[in-house]
């Protein structure tokens, strides 16, 4: 492997590993000693790399073992838009996206005040499965105001478009400039348990409200993400455009 110098290109490497399912949870990272080795870098650099993980939720410490692959991770909003104005693609690697269902729903009084509509306004709705690796992990009905259809016809039709939301705001003429992102816990209705694989009677899940804002104040979407309780959610989010040094 050739040496490099840069604390995050180091990062990368082992956060697409993680992401493709190359190093499942629970699997042990290897030391700082072997990615200085393997990479021919300072140890300062070697740990920068792995705090650069952890803060992400992709690895935790264990007393004893060392640091180790975390449980399925869901990416954050920023994560999924770096990577697509990068790749083109809005999923990880080893994630899939089935369509569920799409069509025209009256706003409810969840999806209404966030849209910033009058409850039973027609609203299109995508609702899809997102697996890792052939295993479900949430549930995520996408909600879009008439502007948004008007401008983006294709989210009508039942198959991918690869980043809805990005296809949106290019049509729109506007970046992404902010979310809501918010989180509660509720019981999981049939359908939500039939389609994550959960067999309980009463389940909990986590549900994630995400509000999307364009850059002229527009909303693209409200999304709605329902998780069951094995599966954990975690991000972090860049609070300063600036970025350490590298080292």
């Amino acid at each position: 492997m050739p040496a490099t110098g840069g604390y995050a290109e180091i990062a990368g490497i082992y956060r697409k590993q993680i992401q493709d399912g190359l190093l499942a949870p629970g699997a042990t990272m290897p030391s700082l000693r072997e990615v200085c080795e393997l990479y021919g870098v300072a140890q300062t650099t070697a740990n920068r790399a792995y705090q650069a993980l952890k803060m992400e939720g992709l690895t935790i410490a264990k007393p004893g073992v060392g640091t180790i692959v975390a449980g399925p991770v869901s990416d954050n909003i920023s994560t999924r838009v770096q990577m697509y104005a990068e790749t083109q693609k809005a999923l990880s690697g080893g994630e899939t996206s089935r369509i569920l269902e799409v069509g025209t729903v009256g706003a409810d009084e969840l999806v209404a005040p966030r849209l910033d509509v009058a409850p039973g306004t027609p609203v299109h709705v995508r609702r899809r499965l997102v697996s890792r690796h052939g295993i479900p992990v949430h549930l995520s009905n996408s909600y879009y105001p008439a502007y948004v259809i008007a401008a983006t016809p294709e989210l009508t039709e039942p198959v991918s478009t690869g980043g809805s939301r990005e296809l949106a705001a290019a049509r729109l003429g506007a970046a992404q400039d902010r979310v809501l992102e918010e989180v509660t816990s509720r019981l999981a209705t049939n359908s939500e348990k039939q389609h994550l694989g959960l067999s309980a009677g009463d389940i909990v899940v986590s549900q994630v409200v995400r509000t999307v804002t364009l850059s002229d104040d527009r909303i693209v979407e409200v999304a709605v993400k329902i998780t069951g309780g094995a599966t954990i959610l975690r991000w972090s989010t860049l609070l300063s455009n600036t970025s350490p040094p590298e080292q």
